[in-house]
């Protein structure tokens, strides 16, 4: 919903939030998360903001709400209300208010020093049991700085000084992120800074509603924790596409010629472009796959992107549209060629006018509403698209991968018979049991991938490492590359074992591997690993989505009997291994 993009209408969310929700609870595919919200100061308006923000990227939240300022109590000594809901996540809602004890301009640097161990101390006490109680993901706020410099500028760099203490607490809550997984900090003490920690810390709303911002800046706090939140659970966008002229560069390359362009460090308006374009490219570092979608000769297009000021090359994009057709056509060809949803994609346009175009013709595609070109970075970074909470080496690969695959559907064109095409690639895949250093990266495509999802089980980080500990569950990853390179690990399998039987809890498989048989390698190594736990029978799960229709009749393929199908679509289905003879004839399969 435009309404939920930043830049927000405050006055409007707060509002019409109601109406919001009732609108957003008509979304199909909903995953729902269990959400405890521990604060430190009243969280009821946070609550209902951070409600409507998660409904926008598919996630319906259930929630428990800890009583006001029992944060500790609730995480320390227990409660039974707690204990019974066992969230999946659990968001601590702490800010500088809740510091216990500040330093004293009379104490001693030791003494300091003490007060800081101890305030520490507090905080990973209730991480460790919380994680220990739940295994839960925890999203903790770091704190922003007071609305008073006791020392003034000095408060910075004194160690009696308040800012200087909150920022030697900030980096040890950072340490601790960064040596913990499944631990996240939500960052704000940069929205304050964003919003203006004046307004931020208005102290009417503290002292006549125990609120510790304003409430017009609760919508950018509850955005940025479903931000989190959604990148957690595998609901960032994954690609850009860009138009050209006064997007990337000033001028229009058709019009003014390359040499007319405004780019680089000649010209403030050229320096601003180039910062944009410095942006993107950072971004594309990271695993967002760049794509153009203007209207121009597809000669001049290439002309302008070799302008020696561009920092952006034609080889940094994958697929370039550069013609005549309406935009949200060539959108709907991009996604094709890439085999992914038009919700993968933000649309970046300088007009409003095709910016509306895309809009009526998709509703579930970021289109930022940038103005000026000195706001496109704000407006974009501040709309968390890419919000990065698990970063595996196979994103910073994305743009290669993407390439490869191009060349391989380019490649196919010259073969009359599609085996043969498959065996030209020389395919090779490792399939294993899951191993501690590909965790991460199995946890991320459980929930980016929504096209082969046959049961649409969505795992966080904490959800692999319990099943990667388990004996009960045979778990399998699949890794494959060929002639072009290294698709890296693209497909899982998670299947429960209850006595003599198999239940596939999850199959997924990354949409850059398609119709290559990395399935049917899945498959047999599955069987391999059911017989070597005597297993009989293997049991298969379909539920649809409006994503996954192309797996429909997936099981039927692999020789599993429909043992039923309810009014739903929800199919069951069973396989007798005795019987099962393996299907792979055109990967070599290591273990």
């Amino acid at each position: 919903m435009k309404e939920l993009q930043y830049p927000f209408d405050v006055e409007y969310l707060i509002k019409h939030k109601k109406q919001i929700k009732k609108k957003l609870l008509t979304k199909s595919d909903l995953t729902s998360k269990k959400i405890a919200i521990l604060g430190g100061s009243t969280t009821g308006e946070i609550k209902n903001m951070l409600e409507i923000f998660l409904l926008n990227y598919g996630i319906a939240p259930i929630f428990y709400e800890s009583e006001y300022n029992k944060y500790y109590e609730d995480a320390m000594f227990g409660n039974p209300e707690l204990d019974k809901f066992k969230p999946d996540i659990i968001y601590i809602h702490t800010t500088n208010r809740n510091i216990m004890t500040y330093p004293s301009i009379l104490d001693e640097e030791n003494t300091i020093q003490q007060t800081l161990e101890r305030e520490y101390q507090k905080y990973t006490n209730m991480w460790t049991k919380l994680s220990w109680k739940f295994g839960a993901i925890i999203i903790q706020n770091n704190f922003e700085y007071p609305f008073y410099r006791l020392l003034g500028n000095k408060d910075v760099s004194d160690i009696h000084g308040r800012i200087n203490f909150l920022n030697r607490l900030n980096l040890k809550f950072y340490e601790y992120a960064n040596s913990h997984d499944n631990f996240f900090i939500n960052d704000i003490n940069y929205l304050a800074a964003c919003y203006g920690l004046d307004k931020w810390a208005n102290q009417f709303y503290w002292y006549m509603y125990k609120y510790a911002l304003e409430v017009p800046a609760i919508p950018y706090l509850a955005f940025n924790i479903a931000n989190i939140i959604k990148s957690i659970y595998g609901k960032n966008k994954k690609a850009l596409v860009l138009d050209l002229d006064n997007t990337l560069w000033g001028g229009v390359v058709g019009d003014d010629g390359v040499d007319n362009l405004v780019i680089g460090p000649e010209v403030p308006n050229g320096q601003v472009y180039s910062e944009f374009q410095t942006y993107i490219k950072e971004q594309q570092k990271l695993g967002v796959i760049l794509n153009i979608n203007s209207k121009n000769d597809y000669e001049n297009a290439v002309a302008g992107l070799n302008h020696p000021n561009n920092i952006l090359k034609l080889e940094d994009f994958v697929v370039v549209k550069a013609n005549w057709d309406p935009k949200n056509v060539n959108i709907k060809a991009i996604a094709k060629e890439l085999n992914l949803g038009i919700d993968s994609f933000v649309f970046v346009d300088d007009n409003p006018a095709e910016r509306q175009i895309v809009e009526n013709a998709f509703t579930n595609i970021g289109i930022p509403e940038i103005d000026e070109p000195e706001n496109y970075i704000r407006i974009i970074d501040h709309n968390g698209y890419f919000e990065i909470t698990n970063l595996a080496k196979e994103d910073l690969k994305k743009t290669k991968l993407y390439q490869d695959n191009l060349q391989r559907s380019q490649m196919m064109t010259n073969f009359d018979n599609y085996e043969d095409y498959l065996k030209s690639l020389k395919m090779k895949a490792e399939i294993n049991s899951f191993q501690p250093i590909y965790l991460e990266r199995i946890a991320v495509l459980t929930n980016k991938s929504n096209q082969f999802n046959l049961t649409t089980k969505r795992y966080s980080l904490a959800d692999i490492q319990k099943v990667a500990n388990r004996e009960d569950y045979i778990k399998l990853y699949g890794k494959l590359e060929d002639i072009y390179g290294d698709n890296g690990l693209i497909s899982v399998v998670i299947g429960r074992i209850k006595g003599c039987e198999l239940h596939i809890d999850l199959w997924i498989m990354s949409c850059r591997v398609l119709k290559r048989d990395m399935e049917l390698a899945m498959m047999d190594e599955l069987v391999a690993k059911a017989r070597e736990e005597k297993i009989k029978k293997i049991y298969g799960y379909y539920y649809p989505t409006l994503k996954n229709k192309m797996v429909k009749n997936f099981y039927e393929k692999l020789g599993f009997k429909l043992e039923s199908e309810d009014e739903k679509g929800n199919k069951f289905y069973s396989l007798n291994v005795d019987n099962y003879q393996n299907k792979n004839e055109v990967i070599e399969v290591r273990h």
